[in-house]
């Protein structure tokens, strides 16, 4: 457990007793954006996210009871809700016991011990019995010591699935389309890994939020992204007829996207696929399957349940359990458990569609490995979910009412940013022994032969907004990032998987250095890779990390073709998107993009190009024998970079003003481009070649 963190002095317009109750809290009352800048948080978002966490602040007797009741408890707590072990030896908190304490351990594996040294991997219950008489339970967390590397270095592609579009898919890429990229990149370019966007369930529409970073569950993935001829009851459905029309329907759609210059509509996908997966589901499952349906609900349990029933109520009742009747916003009450039995099949239906996207999520993963990749699909887990999602409803004592994840005020951001996303409590998570936090991880590394975390920071704090407050207006709360490592360690290495963290923008001094030491790969992304310390110029390539997934550019920034010709900074100017002149951002981009081409031109890289190459063509190749340079593992090629694409998949900062997510991958004209086209692609390929010759 991490010791907990030493009082500040009072900040500005905090008295000293709400600085001490905040600092038992790991609620901070200031921040530092830069080495030389702090800020003192807000009163209002110290004393509502001290209120979030069950604390009392009202008035200053409260808070003066509270900070009483809290130190006390500190002080006569023989061990804290949650301990972490690494190594042989017994964990600190244990060693710190009084003499003659008790220990009896009752083992993940179901033995029993009087000691805590030695244990195996595993979440283990430990009761001690001071001679006192006092008594103390606690969740003890042993997880190895860091994760193990990847198998050797090794490059592969970044795509959001639902750009991929195949001759074969209902409107948007899905999981058959993620099958046939990794076979074909794994036999054919010798990509190690493909890497995806978070394939969560969305909340349902219309209009469904297009982004993939707000769904309804993490724990469970969106059946839009299933393969429907996949699913093994489709050959049996009887109204042949009415399955031929969702399929012309599915092929209108397709077209649609390919042919006529229409984005991607998912609303429309899933209504086509809803209605095709009910079909199947009439489908009676033969003696194996029904066997094997079972043993998925046994294994998934409660969580499952709970996912189901919230998608059958929220057909009822709409998309947002705070506005249900109120007896079915707890998902235990007796109203709950008979509107659940009222609705069993529809609570079924969506527990199959849960089942048969677990399917064929695993069967892509063995795709790929069978292929011949070392990691396979690297599948992405966003920051939170939707505050009247699934998980939001199932999870609710986990969940900070009333705030909210975002980020302070940067350079990038003068106003801070909120997400809409609800906070899980530290206090909660610990006192579970991380229960959901390690269910989570458990679902997706089933499917996941690697996990990119979106925002890793969030291991470590997550700025809170108060609800009806501005960003401005937030704070950090901080979480045991010892035991949320440990969990995280412990299941990637009961899967045997590389865990990716996504560490850009400013972050928190030993953040990186923690990550590191338990095996956490960073994320770093050569246009913002300079030597911040000193001048300010490229990073050269030897000083890069080698810990990490080194790429040219992200979902959320300009492709390297828009970056190269500055058409990205356009862009934003077209959608009033610029905070200076259009002429002084010219000049910045071109002045940034210039020291870049003169690394590449010094260092030789824009040399040996194969004739016929456009001079496009080869500083993007070279920009990727920059990235071979590093001593980076892994090495990423944004897909849509292989065919010369311009736009970005999300343009931050924008809402209706872009179609964000909802883009298929096109070339440098725009028109869009298919699985199958990219497969025959001379430009992936000589691209690709770039990284087989490293």
């Amino acid at each position: 457990m991490t010791a907990p963190r030493p009082a500040e002095p009072p900040s500005e317009g905090l008295s000293e007793a709400l600085s001490r109750l905040a600092a038992l809290h790991g609620v901070a009352t200031s921040y530092r954006p830069s080495p030389d800048r702090t800020v003192v948080a807000s009163a209002t978002a110290v004393t509502r996210a001290l209120a979030a966490l069950g604390v009392d602040t009202g008035t200053p007797a409260a808070v003066r009871a509270a900070l009483a009741a809290g130190e006390r408890e500190r002080a006569e707590r023989l061990l804290p809700p949650t301990v972490v072990g690494r190594g042989p030896d017994a964990p600190a908190a244990l060693a710190a016991l009084p003499e003659g304490t008790r220990l009896r351990v009752r083992t993940e594996q179901g033995e029993t011990r009087t000691s805590a040294g030695h244990l195996p991997p595993g979440v283990h219950e430990v009761t001690a019995t001071a001679p006192d008489g006092r008594t103390a339970h606690a969740h003890l967390i042993v997880a190895p010591p860091r994760l193990p590397a990847p198998p050797g270095r090794s490059h592969g592609l970044l795509v959001q699935l639902y750009s991929l579009l195949s001759r074969r898919s209902w409107g948007m890429g899905d999981l058959g389309d993620l099958g046939e990229l990794a076979d074909w990149a794994g036999r054919v370019l010798g990509a190690g890994f493909v890497q995806v966007n978070p394939l969560h369930a969305a909340v349902p529409g219309p209009p469904t939020d297009p982004s993939p970073y707000r769904p309804s569950s993490r724990r469970f993935p969106d059946p839009v992204h299933l393969r429907i001829e996949a699913v093994p009851e489709f050959a049996h459905v009887e109204d042949r007829d009415r399955l031929h029309a969702l399929l012309e329907r599915a092929g209108r759609l397709r077209e649609a996207v390919l042919e006529r210059g229409a984005l991607i509509d998912r609303d429309a996908v899933w209504e086509a696929k809803r209605e095709a997966l009910e079909l199947v589901h009439a489908v009676p499952l033969g003696p194996g399957r029904r066997a094997a349906y079972a043993d998925f609900l046994a294994e998934q349990g409660r969580a499952l349940e709970d996912h189901a029933t919230w998608c059958a109520l929220a057909e009822v009742h709409g998309a947002d359990w705070h506005r249900w009747p109120a007896a079915l916003r707890d998902p235990r009450s007796p109203e709950t458990a008979r509107a659940r039995r009222e609705l069993a099949d529809r609570v079924d239906f969506h527990s199959r569609l849960a089942w048969l996207t677990d399917a064929q999520l695993t069967a892509a993963q063995r795709t790929a490995r069978e292929a011949g990749m070392p990691v396979g699909i690297v599948h992405d887990l966003a920051v939170g979910v939707h505050p009247g999602g699934a998980d939001a409803w199932a999870q609710q004592e986990h969940f900070a009412a009333s705030m909210s994840v975002g980020a302070p005020p940067d350079a990038f951001n003068a106003r801070g940013q909120d997400w809409g996303l609800p906070p899980w409590r530290p206090d909660r998570l610990a006192e579970s022994g991380y229960a959901p936090f390690r269910a989570l991880l458990r679902a997706l590394f089933r499917y996941a032969g690697a996990l990119r975390i979106d925002h890793v920071m969030g291991l470590f704090r997550l700025w809170w907004v108060p609800e009806g407050h501005p960003p401005t207006e937030g704070t950090y709360v901080h979480y045991d990032a010892e035991a949320m490592l440990a969990v995280l360690v412990l299941e990637a290495s009961r899967a045997g998987a590389v865990v990716i963290g996504e560490d850009l923008g400013t972050v928190e001094p030993g953040v990186r250095e923690a990550l590191r030491e338990r095996g956490v790969y960073g994320t770093s992304v050569l246009w913002f890779e300079r030597d911040w310390e000193g001048d300010g110029r490229p990073l050269p390539p030897e000083r890069w990390r080698a810990d990490c997934l080194a790429t040219a550019t992200t979902h959320d920034l300009p492709s390297t073709a828009a970056r190269l010709t500055g058409e990205h900074v356009d862009l934003r100017a077209s959608l009033g998107l610029l905070t200076r002149p259009l002429a002084e951002e010219r000049a910045e981009a071109a002045a940034d993009t210039a020291e870049w081409r003169d690394l590449l031109a010094r260092l030789g890289l824009l040399d040996g190009t194969a004739d016929g190459t456009s001079p496009e063509e080869a500083e993007i190749q070279a920009v990727h024998r920059y990235l071979l340079r590093t001593p980076a593992r892994l090495v990423g090629v944004w897909l849509p970079d292989g065919v010369g694409d311009r736009r970005p998949q999300n343009l931050p900062g924008t809402w209706d003003q872009y179609p964000n997510w909802r883009l298929p991958i096109a070339d440098a004209r725009g028109r869009p481009v298919t699985l199958e086209d990219l497969a025959a692609s001379p430009r992936l390929r000589a691209l690709i070649d770039v990284l087989r010759g490293g």
